[in-house]
């Protein structure tokens, strides 16, 4: 199992269960999630063996990979205008 913390910069840091937040991270106030998480990603499993943590900024621009452009989410594409009759 997996113990997830947020702080106020968005930042994303996850520790195996039991785990004392590192001396890297500990200048920020974390704060806790109350689920338990007990899967995640292959890329964060193996950081964290790695490494005893896996830590992201949330807030990171997400750019597609082909096109270099911000990914846009399907419900924030513009729609075309409503032509009246």
């Amino acid at each position: 199992m997996f113990d997830v913390y947020r702080n106020d910069k968005r930042d994303l840091l996850v520790l195996s269960t039991g785990s004392a937040v590192p001396v890297l991270c500990s200048a920020h106030k974390w704060r806790k999630s109350r689920k338990r998480v007990l899967k995640v990603s292959e890329e964060i499993k193996s950081a964290v063996e790695r490494q005893g943590y896996y830590l992201r900024n949330l807030r990171a621009n997400r750019l597609n990979v082909n096109t270099e452009r911000p990914v846009i989410s399907p419900s924030r594409r513009p729609t075309a205008p409503v032509q009246s009759r």
